[in-house]
């Protein structure tokens, strides 16, 4: 079966509540087949597992999905192979990873979501599902067994990428974060994902969706930007 994967940029729109613009899409996404969607809270640091999925729970009851948080339940792998649908939120990418190395469902969702079940993730949801959590934004505050994570698109994200510069600052751009990490692995496709932006993806068809730009970089070329109106069935 084709994979399904709905990767978004960011949770929470400046002045919106909690997944506001990112409900009609994921209604839209997971359709009327499924029913209970399988969540994963390891990348809540300074939010409880508890805290987070109530409050990812309430979204999606209102959506009408129930909501199963993979820390409730006795066997990690066991749920993965069970579940409809996986939906992992954001947080901080590098505790996302070390926990799932550490139950042992990195190759399980690998597994499930390419025979064709839907993932949703958002943020450090979203780097999961790349080659590598190379790319994310977030501070090493634990070291993962490795840092390959799923691997189902052959590109990477960066999430909450922005141009913007802060004035009277002299740290390195995003963008050149962007190019540092190509110099050290050239044959790879970064993927600039601004803020209130999703990748819509079913099977090779990839569908960009949000009202803004994105960027895309490879190592010694210009950088690319895209509408929605694009087709990026070339990333891959």
């Amino acid at each position: 079966m084709d994979k399904r994967l709905l990767l978004i940029s960011n949770s929470t729109n400046y002045g919106e509540e909690y997944l506001e613009y990112t409900k009609p899409r994921i209604k839209s996404f997971l359709g009327e087949m499924v029913k209970e969607v399988l969540f994963i809270p390891y990348a809540g640091v300074s939010i409880s597992y508890d805290e987070y999925s109530s409050k990812v729970k309430n979204i999606f009851n209102k959506l009408g999905y129930a909501l199963l948080s993979i820390h409730k339940t006795d066997d990690p792998v066991a749920a993965i192979e069970q579940a409809e649908a996986i939906v992992v939120g954001g947080g901080n990418t590098f505790h996302l990873v070390h926990m799932m190395h550490e139950t042992g469902i990195m190759e399980a969702i690998r597994k499930r979501v390419l025979s064709g079940i839907p993932y949703i993730g958002w943020s450090a949801g979203s780097n999961a599902a790349c080659p590598s959590l190379k790319t994310t934004n977030d501070m090493p505050i634990i070291q993962p067994a490795s840092f390959e994570t799923l691997g189902l698109v052959g590109f990477q994200i960066n999430p909450h990428y922005t141009d913007a510069i802060i004035p009277n600052h002299n740290g390195e751009t995003r963008e050149e974060r962007i190019r540092e990490f190509l110099v050290a692995n050239p044959d790879m496709i970064i993927v600039g994902l601004k803020e209130g932006t999703m990748l819509r993806i079913e099977g090779d068809d990839i569908k960009y969706i949000g009202s803004k730009t994105i960027k895309v970089f490879r190592k010694g070329e210009p950088t690319l930007e895209f509408d929605r109106n694009a087709n990026l069935g070339f990333l891959r």
